[in-house]
């Protein structure tokens, strides 16, 4: 009875170990990744201080790194970005939450929106005036409401309801954007953050948040909080966030134009990005770029302006920080 008490408990370990070995195997397999945007447009190295360039480089890595630490430890995609980009909306760099550009009346109309690669839910916001982080909003409209999109003062009204605190609109305030608006400038029309993200569990997740247009009137909204044009996740493809004259970027469907691509014709995502991006876009007379990465890890930056920033971690570990134009 001993003896064959002792040989099932072999056979137990050795199947034991063999299961370790087999999920150790699969782990190390694994594809996951981050990928994250500041923004694109005529970004030159001539007109950055070497300082200036330090601080956006030092925001882009916090961002990621945040990302992709939520990543490793097994939490899911939407937890990934959405974290990163509250980091990018709480730095006075980028146009979003606390840098987001004026209004021609000075004020801060914010829109964000992300959405959910394995069940194709999402969420957007736009308009609002007292969200400090808009990402956090949207994913709320996403995960607790029937809606996908809120806009204004009704989505402010819902916020409130689900616990968040509002701010007070000086919060947005900073003095580089509001000289520019006063100046009348038009220079900020491809300010967005955003981030994508595929995690362990193999699930997709795009979002995107912005201050919109400097200088912009009569409530205008761009693409960020478009589902399908600034944002858009698909556990079949890939997950896209935009950056860039949002008018086009509606026009062409852009983010959703990438992931029909892959989807219908069978394209990768780097084919599909350079069609999109360095084509059509063009064709249209729009610029700017996107983030993405696809189901399998891989990630592609693209844009045909001067520069964009843009970090990236995969899950080997190798890491991008860049902003200017290769």
């Amino acid at each position: 009875m001993k003896a064959f008490i002792s040989a099932a408990t072999l056979v137990f370990f050795l199947i034991s170990c063999q299961n370790k070995t087999e999920n150790s195997s699969q782990n190390s397999d694994t594809h996951f990744g981050i990928a994250i945007h500041g923004g694109a447009g005529t970004i030159l190295k001539k007109h950055m201080t070497d300082s200036m360039e330090m601080a956006y480089k030092k925001v882009l890595e916090e961002a990621v790194q945040a990302g992709y630490e939520i990543l490793e430890n097994n939490r899911t995609s939407i937890e990934a970005i959405a974290e990163s980009i509250r980091i990018l909306e709480d730095s006075p760099l980028f146009n979003a939450g606390k840098g987001a550009v004026f209004t021609h009346e000075e004020t801060n109309e914010l829109d964000a929106s992300v959405m959910d690669g394995a069940t194709l839910n999402a969420g957007a916001v736009a308009g609002v005036k007292h969200i400090k982080n808009p990402i956090d909003l949207a994913i709320e409209v996403m995960q607790n409401s029937p809606h996908v999109m809120l806009a204004g003062a009704g989505a402010e009204e819902f916020a409130v309801e689900q616990g968040f605190t509002l701010v007070d609109p000086s919060y947005f305030y900073t003095e580089e954007r509001l000289k520019a608006v006063q100046n009348k400038k038009l220079n900020d029309k491809h300010g967005t953050v955003g981030a994508v993200a595929l995690d362990k569990h193999g699930n997709l997740a795009a979002g995107t948040s912005t201050g919109g247009m400097s200088n912009k009137r009569w409530n205008r909204i761009g693409d960020s909080p478009i589902i399908g044009a600034g944002t858009y996740a698909n556990n079949t493809t890939c997950a896209v966030s935009s950056t860039g004259w949002g008018e086009f970027f509606i026009r062409g469907v852009v983010a959703y134009d990438i992931s029909a691509l892959m989807e219908y014709k069978g394209w990768t995502l780097e084919a599909a990005a350079e069609e999109v991006i360095m084509k059509k876009l063009p064709k249209m007379g729009g610029d700017g770029g996107i983030i993405a990465i696809d189901n399998q890890g891989n990630i592609v930056f693209k844009f045909n302006t001067e520069g964009m920033y843009r970090a990236s971690i995969s899950s080997n570990g190798t890491t991008q920080i860049q902003i200017f134009k290769d």
